[in-house]
């Protein structure tokens, strides 16, 4: 199925195409998902989903096929498998960024194939759903691009601090001593990213979806309840 939904950001287009293009920017901004690793243009990581009382968790891969900067359009294919189930999720997701002065907007076109418990939902119900994820990812990516003074302001006291203790340390006379730590390697670790303290809290799709999947999925919980029910009288009566 294609799906097409469009949000804007309060971030001109640079920054925006900026954060669009580094996972480890925006995968927080993701309700229910987890980023695990970036290598290049392939990263990994896990989405959490519940359905009701029923919580799936999708662990995959996206890679980007495609960044035009000058376009400001990228391409990410990705592949996800429940991690226990049979269930499956494939897309590939069209980004095109447009400048409007002080704001970006962004259009979202999604070639989707999923299998599983959230099929069941059909096409327009999972545009609904999508729109309205995407909705609260553009409110957060917003808030994010709007603080990049306050962020630069924090790594330049970092920079200072550092500075400062190392030129202190180079200042102090040395003395071996045996089974001393050993200084860590300032190069940057590739691939491995920092792990939050916490995963994210699950994507509940009944939430997103309101009042009307309820009366869609009703039926079906009916009968599952009536059936355990059913179940429950018929070991007594046995008894």
């Amino acid at each position: 199925m294609q799906l097409e939904h469009n949000f804007t950001v309060d971030a001109p287009i640079d920054s925006v195409w900026k954060a669009l293009i580094d996972p480890e920017r925006v995968a927080g901004c993701m309700p229910g998902a987890t980023l695990t690793e970036v290598d290049g243009d392939k990263f990994t990581g896990q989405i959490k989903v519940k359905i009701g009382p029923v919580a799936l968790v999708y662990k995959g891969v996206g890679t980007f096929i495609e960044k035009d900067e000058g376009a400001h359009r990228a391409v990410i294919e990705g592949n996800a498998k429940e991690s226990r189930g049979q269930g499956t999720a494939k897309a590939t997701v069209s980004m095109s960024l447009k400048d409007e002065g002080d704001t970006t907007t962004a259009t979202v076109l999604t070639d989707l194939a999923i299998t599983g418990k959230p099929a069941q939902f059909g096409r327009g119900m999972l545009s609904d759903v999508g729109g309205k994820i995407i909705d609260q990812f553009a409110t957060c990516l917003s808030k994010k691009l709007a603080e990049p003074e306050q962020a630069a302001g924090a790594d330049a006291e970092a920079a200072v601090a550092a500075t400062e203790a190392a030129s202190a340390a180079d200042a102090t006379p040395t003395t071996a001593v045996t089974g001393a730590p050993t200084q860590p390697d300032a190069s940057p670790r590739t691939g491995v990213v920092a792990q939050p303290q916490e995963e994210a809290e699950a994507l509940d799709l009944m939430a997103y979806a309101g009042g009307s999947v309820l009366k869609r999925v009703a039926p079906i919980v009916g009968a599952v309840v009536v059936g355990a029910i059913v179940f429950v009288l018929v070991r007594r009566l046995r008894h």
